[in-house]
């Protein structure tokens, strides 16, 4: 038998994969099951970005490129990213990957050495507290308070701190809440570290999608540019998911030892998906606008239909694509609502402590689903929870 690393022990998962098998199991015997447990757009990748494609393959675009990516695309990204941040970098600093979780990945990998702090959002995507406990690191979460909009406390957050910490990850909007952090908080984050030897991941994946306000991003503050990591992508924005491309803004310190990752681990992301992404950025914006009209009328469908449900409250998200009600006055808890939902009524959704565990009493659901899906998941979370009702009337 082959034995494994003793540090294979220490790495965890993505629940919503595993739950996505359990759900095509079930729709394989015959059961009519409604999707809101993956985090990906339901919309397809525009035709110019597929047609982009199609053209760089057809036109020799099948061979190997620098790893940290071609420059045409790095000069876009930093053309986009101006737009939307005050963040002011070289296109040397933008390193190109295959998807977001190779930059947590290489971030985490480069900096964290065994023993080292790291502080992260709990509930919170859970490829975080995998990474950190793979490495070595010691994982300390900053809980998401739902009394605050699901944000952090940040007298906690400086509480936390210790000569240990090595790396703070941010994530806004935020999966699995769909929080933002709004500018007030921002700069207080800025002012508490601006003197501190930390390094900062800002996972923004879900800068567009965002349904009041203008993004916020650690990156606006100057003093703090030299320890700053953005992470984004075009995965969601641009329903490029199965792509695989995504890209870190690093300090040009970063930058020499992650590209040397890259090479040692990926060699570089496929050539014809940074095509693509090339004109994803210069083309058409249109169905990314449209897209998010689209989410911010589902996402008021769900929130309103949820809040009507007996023993369940859910806030309002302001971005990204999730919903995270409470089910804690349920009478169960939120790992065997997500299981018994989906086996007896065939609605898939995640429970929260898949996302920490901070995320206890909670469950996940995304709203990336027609609204005739979600009208009729909302339908069987009520039927659902009617049952459990008269099952404790009857106790």
């Amino acid at each position: 038998m082959i034995e494994l690393a003793n540090r294979m022990s220490k790495l965890g998962t993505e629940t919503a994969f595993e739950v996505l098998a359990k759900a095509k199991k079930l729709e394989a015997q015959g059961n009519d099951i409604i999707h809101l447990q993956i985090g990906e757009p339901d919309f397809d990748t525009p035709e110019n970005i597929i047609d982009a494609g199609k053209s760089a393959l057809d036109n020799g675009y099948t061979h190997y490129n620098p790893s940290a990516g071609y420059e045409e695309l790095k000069e876009e990204i930093k053309k986009y990213s101006k737009n939307i941040r005050k963040h002011d970098f070289d296109t040397d600093q933008v390193i190109v990957t295959s998807g977001g979780k190779p930059i947590m990945f290489y971030t985490i990998l480069a900096l964290i050495n065994p023993g080292d702090e790291v502080l992260y959002p709990n509930p919170g995507f859970p490829i975080y507290e995998s990474m950190i406990n793979f490495v070595g690191g010691v994982p300390v979460p900053l809980k998401l308070e739902e009394k605050l909009d699901y944000n952090f406390d940040i007298n906690k957050l400086e509480k936390l701190i210790t000569d240990k910490t090595k790396l703070i990850i941010i994530n806004s909007p935020n999966n699995p809440c769909g929080s933002t952090i709004d500018n007030e908080s921002m700069q207080k984050i800025s002012e508490l570290l601006e003197d501190k030897n930390i390094t900062i991941l800002a996972d923004e994946i879900y800068s567009q999608f965002l349904y009041e306000g203008s993004h916020e991003s650690i990156s606006n503050y100057t003093k703090l540019k030299e320890k700053i990591i953005i992470l984004d992508g075009f995965s969601k924005s641009y329903s490029m998911t199965g792509w695989r491309i995504g890209y870190g803004i690093f300090p040009a310190s970063l930058v020499d030892p992650i590209t040397k990752l890259v090479t040692n681990s990926n060699s570089c992301t496929a050539s014809f998906t940074q095509i693509a992404a090339i004109e994803a950025l210069k083309g058409s914006q249109e169905s990314v606008k449209l897209m998010v009209e689209e989410f911010k009328s589902r996402r008021d469908l769900i929130v309103k239909g949820l809040n009507a449900i007996q023993n369940i409250t859910c806030p309002t998200p302001s971005g990204a694509f999730y919903v995270f009600p409470n089910v804690s006055k349920t009478g169960i808890s939120s790992k065997e609502f997500a299981d018994r939902l989906l086996n007896e009524d065939g609605v898939a959704t995640l429970a929260g402590e898949s996302f920490g565990e901070e995320g206890k009493g909670y469950i996940r659901l995304s709203f990336a689903n027609s609204k005739q899906n979600i009208s009729e998941a909302l339908n069987r979370i009520e039927l659902f929870t009617k049952k459990l009702w008269l099952i404790w009337l009857k106790t």
